[in-house]
């Protein structure tokens, strides 16, 4: 059988959120791209729920107007509960400058939604391609795969991994390192809600902690259609404790949250329920001269912040600089310019997730500063996604405020 052959400058690898925005961010400074995708659209994806500072990515490529048309629910806020306390943010109490507002998105739509941008901006998109091989040249890279038609072989200057879960470079290039973070399972569906009437602001997010067990925690994301994303997270001896499928484990855990439990009266599962587990990756390198990893290809800590596409849409717009500089024939330091400026904000998002699941932060959301207390309106930026900003010290100084703070609000 031949093998099909053919050059390029970028490959992209995946085209969910990470790759699509990365691919339109260069197109439109003339950057020719390639995009493989090893599945087609659309498909479910879980991750339904932005944070404001993806709006900057989304403004920056031009991609608002799109955005605003396609209808998603939009999304002011957070609102957190346990049965007996209850706390609602608003995202326009921030620090940091920017956007307030954002959307709850089924991913399905939104990512498609960003991959047609992709290819609209001239962007060469492809699925069913399957990355299955890859080899660091003198001048580029050399990936192998196949398609519907065959095998490939595709020379280029630079890979970009946006393959998500798939983590194509990290498995093909042994770059994965252990997690740092517990395994955790997460239990998740779609439902018919029957929220309507009911007390719950469908402009935020719910997210509610199980009244006796800090470590388990649900979540509940409206869409505009009557439907809504909900889910728990359970570390592995906890779920253990639950028998039956997954459709029954994640009802029993819910039926002991008596709020969520009276919330979700009548709601009614579209889908089934699915189970992802040890979801938290690391790897020993973000980047180097001929590769770079985006999004969740490279880092994921957790979802209770919803900072997944959010670190995805930096990863991209991180990218496009060096990279443009490399393409010039410069040689780019990928640690200095890409690595540890995308660091920043992931370490901070690290320190919160780790709060979250000590109690800490759990204790400094529920007993919250004042409104126009500026450390309330510090932890509220990060919670909206800034957690590049430096001028904040949440960001700059890290565990150690953090640290401060949970003292002053235990």
């Amino acid at each position: 059988m031949s093998i099909a052959t053919e050059d390029c400058d970028v490959v992209i690898i995946g085209a969910g959120p990470a790759g699509s925005l990365a691919a339109t961010l260069l197109m439109q400074q003339g950057v020719k791209v390639l995009m493989l995708e090893k599945g087609n659209f659309p498909r479910f994806v879980i991750g339904e729920s932005l944070l404001p500072q993806s709006m900057v990515f989304m403004e920056k490529a031009g991609l608002l107007p799109r955005l605003a048309a396609a209808g998603f629910q939009f999304k002011n806020g957070a609102d957190f509960a346990d049965d007996r306390r209850f706390t609602s943010i608003d995202f326009s109490q921030k620090f940091s400058a920017g956007p307030a507002t954002t959307y709850q998105v089924q991913r399905e739509r939104f990512d498609q939604l960003l991959a047609e941008a992709a290819r609209d901006a001239g962007a060469d998109l492809r699925f069913g391609q399957e990355v299955t091989g890859v080899e660091m040249t003198d001048h580029g890279v050399r990936l192998s795969g196949a398609n519907a038609d065959g095998p490939f072989e595709i020379s280029a200057r630079f890979v970009v991994d946006a393959s998500g879960y798939g983590r194509a470079l990290p498995r093909l290039m042994d770059l994965d390192a252990p997690s740092d973070f517990p395994v955790r399972h997460a239990l998740f569906t779609h439902i018919d809600d029957r929220l309507e009437g009911r007390n719950f602001d469908r402009n935020k997010i719910l997210i509610t902690v199980h009244p006796a067990c800090k470590d388990i925690w649900f979540w509940l994301i409206p869409f505009p259609n009557g439907r809504a994303s909900l889910g728990v997270v359970v570390p592995p001896a906890e779920l253990a404790k639950y028998p039956g499928t997954n459709e029954e484990k994640l009802w029993k855990i819910i039926s002991e949250t008596r709020d969520l439990q009276a919330l979700l009266e009548g709601a009614v599962a579209v889908r089934p329920v699915a189970e992802m587990s040890g979801y938290s990756t690391k790897v020993k390198q973000l980047a180097g001269p001929r590769f770079a990893l985006l999004g969740n290809a490279g880092e994921f800590l957790d979802p209770v912040f919803s900072s997944g596409v959010t670190v995805a849409f930096k990863s991209a717009d991180l990218l496009v600089d060096p990279l443009l500089r490399q393409l010039a024939g410069e040689t780019v330091d990928w640690d200095a310019d890409f690595s540890r400026p995308l660091k920043v904000g992931v370490d901070c998002f690290r320190i919160f997730v780790e709060a979250w699941y000590r109690g800490d932060l759990q204790e400094i959301i529920f007993n919250p500063p004042a409104d126009d207390n500026p450390i309330k309106q510090m932890i509220v930026s990060i919670l909206a996604g800034y957690a590049w900003d430096e001028k904040n010290p949440f960001v700059s100084q890290g565990r150690k405020y953090l640290d401060m703070v949970a003292l002053q609000c235990a």
